[in-house]
């Protein structure tokens, strides 16, 4: 159906389901009944539109559920305009499948029903967003905002000082609600009880492990041995390690290596070494208490075997050399494997011209785990704590709704579209990155205040010829005390 006849069809749905000049949609302090509940089938759902309407209007309204308040109304919120800012959005274009025409068509439908619009629009850049939120939230203003974050000590201050609204007293969210399970990311940022930022649906797939195909086949490896191994548990580091063995070669016998085991970007692969051997920077208990865990058995065991991979297979940087020259290299063939993100198989980023073919299996796991794991890193989506408790309910049901699965395609994986596009195999993506979205784990270092892991540490452990203990023992006592005030905020 066409979205102009999908309007006319509401417009006579709407007549029979709202009356003029409802009151407003409440507050935190007022729940919703449990006329607010969705039906629970397609026929109890088209019973709120009355026999006034045609078949047709009740076969396409019936899919949607109508809230209604503790009276009986619908919500209604005062036509309020509401913008989810980030730093990439520009105009909707139309829909290229039926998936993207029937989600216009609901989010035209919840915008009209309960009197409001919302979009998503480009307002700070990637390095303004944090500090661009702490202005805000310190004076306020007449907007209507879902601030999407990144991780950043100005954000992790933020939390501390009280300028993030805690979505935990907002009764329109339900984070037990699979879309927010899904990706745990309200359990990162909460604080004791309280939950400052959300993310709906299912996580991004993170650091895995590129294989050049062509080059592990001049080296005798068959590249689909690898996702085989993934498959049946035996991808650990010591078959990682052995592969890198066997791949890195002087191809011309010139006393120089031609081909490096692996090339990563700063400490990429040092984190992925923790987090895959059950390690932590940072973790917290069961009492909610962040922990220092930089000293875990899990966590020494990964960065002294980080350290032996930088010395003995890591591609290292010319003199001079830009930040990302691992990108080039890989392209290139000077490394056989590369630990990255997902993101850089897909279109429009860096792999999207490499000549030879490539491969993308998980970070294989390390010997005190019995699973692959990632870690999940979405943006966070905050409402500003200057906001009232009316409005601060207003912002969030829409964005609930907005967010929520379009009725119809409830299991419609619409993430993949963009990784088939990109990688060279269907197993990079039926294997991999649908694991990724699947086993994973949130962390917590990105929230404690004054901590920056990068600069702090794991740029400088990520080297040659580094000596673990000593950078350990460097940044012991401050991390100590940096999760020593935060766990004084709880």
């Amino acid at each position: 159906m066409k979205r102009k006849m999908f309007r006319k069809l509401m417009a006579a749905s709407l007549a029979t389901v709202m009356t003029a000049g409802l009151a407003g949609c409440g507050n935190a302090e007022a729940p919703a009944s449990t006329e607010s509940k969705a039906p629970e089938s397609k026929e109890e759902a088209s019973s709120e539109a009355t026999a006034a309407e045609s078949s047709a209007a009740e076969d396409e309204v019936g899919q949607y559920t109508v809230l209604k308040d503790e009276n009986g109304n619908v919500y209604d919120l005062g036509g309020m305009e509401i913008i989810i800012r980030n730093w990439w959005s520009g105009e909707p274009g139309e829909p290229k499948n039926d998936y993207e025409e029937a989600l216009y068509e609901y989010r035209d439908w919840i915008q009209e029903t309960y009197n409001f619009t919302i979009k998503e629009q480009a307002i700070s850049d990637w390095g303004s967003t944090p500090q661009d939120f702490v202005d805000y939230a310190s004076t306020g203003g007449d907007e209507n905002y879902v601030f999407t974050l990144r991780d950043d000590p100005a954000v992790t201050s933020a939390m501390a000082n009280g300028l993030m609204y805690d979505l935990s007293t907002l009764d329109c969210l339900d984070f037990s609600e699979e879309k927010f399970t899904a990706n745990k990311l309200h359990q990162q940022y909460s604080i004791g009880d309280k939950i400052f930022c959300m993310y709906a649906g299912t996580p991004e797939p993170r650091t895995g492990v590129y294989f050049n195909k062509r080059l592990l086949t001049e080296a005798n490896i068959d590249p689909e041995s690898i996702y085989d191994m993934q498959a049946d548990g035996s991808w650990t580091w010591e078959k990682f390690e052995e592969l890198m063995a066997q791949a890195q070669r002087d191809v011309d016998s010139d006393g120089v290596i031609d081909v490096y085991g692996v090339t990563q970007n700063a400490s990429v692969l040092l984190c992925a070494a923790v987090w895959s051997n059950g390690g932590e920077f940072v973790g917290k208990d069961a009492s909610g208490k962040f922990t220092y865990e930089l000293e875990s058995p899990e966590t020494t065991e990964a960065l002294e075997w980080q350290a032996k991979i930088f010395n003995d297979y890591v591609l290292p940087y010319p003199q001079d050399a830009q930040w990302d020259y691992y990108k080039e290299a890989f392209k290139n063939g000077q490394a056989a494997f590369m630990v990255e993100d997902g993101y850089a198989g897909t279109p429009g980023n860096f792999l999207e011209d490499m000549a030879d073919d490539f491969g993308f299996v998980m970070f294989p796991k390390g010997p005190k785990m019995d699973d692959y794991t990632n870690c999940w890193s979405n943006n966070p989506a905050c409402i500003p704590a200057c906001y009232d408790a009316d409005k601060a309910w207003k912002i969030a049901f829409a964005w609930n709704l907005y967010t929520d699965d379009v009725p119809g395609y409830e299991d419609y994986e619409g993430w993949t579209t963009n990784y088939y596009a990109g990688m060279r195999d269907t197993r990079a993506v039926d294997e991999t990155a649908r694991m990724m979205t699947e086993k994973g784990f949130v962390t917590y270092h990105g929230i404690i205040p004054s901590m920056n892991i990068g600069p702090d540490f794991t740029w400088g452990a990520a080297a040659k010829g580094v000596v673990i203990s000593e950078k350990v023992e460097a940044i012991r006592d401050t991390w100590k005390g940096y999760i020593d005030a935060a766990n004084a905020i709880n």
